[in-house]
């Protein structure tokens, strides 16, 4: 895996995952501002079929509202994204954006105990998934 994210296999079954995940990030304040089918769209799009995928646009308010303080132009780099997906084996994979690596491109130090904040919460949304 690359060094901007980090994943976790899934126990439940696609759909099962999305709101186990949705569940999971709630419990350490964030919110799902979006959610984009990936598997849909390339199907309406281009006619592909494929397996399922979305990408959640997860956002924490207390800490975005903080890096937008300490950085206007840092929203280019917000929210986290949590892509949720099924292998060609049919297990469920959830990988999350590490913040920590990503707001790190920044270089102010205020974004980047942010990261480390964030980051340690999107870990404990996926210690939750893991089980």
């Amino acid at each position: 895996m690359s060094q901007f994210v980090f994943s976790v296999p899934a126990k439940g079954d696609f759909d099962t995952t999305v709101a186990q995940v949705t569940e999971a990030l709630k419990v350490e304040g964030f919110g799902v501002l979006t959610t984009i089918d990936v598997a849909a769209t390339l199907k309406a799009k281009l006619g592909i079929e494929g397996r399922p995928y979305v990408i959640l646009g997860a956002c924490n308010p207390h800490y975005a509202h903080q890096a937008l303080v300490a950085e206007p132009d840092i929203g280019a780099l917000l929210p986290c994204n949590v892509v949720v997906r099924e292998d060609d084996d049919g297990k469920v994979s959830v990988v999350f954006m590490d913040p920590a690596a990503v707001l790190g491109m920044v270089d102010k130090p205020q974004i980047t105990t942010l990261g480390v904040e964030v980051r340690d919460k999107l870990q404990r949304v996926a210690d939750a998934v893991r089980g």
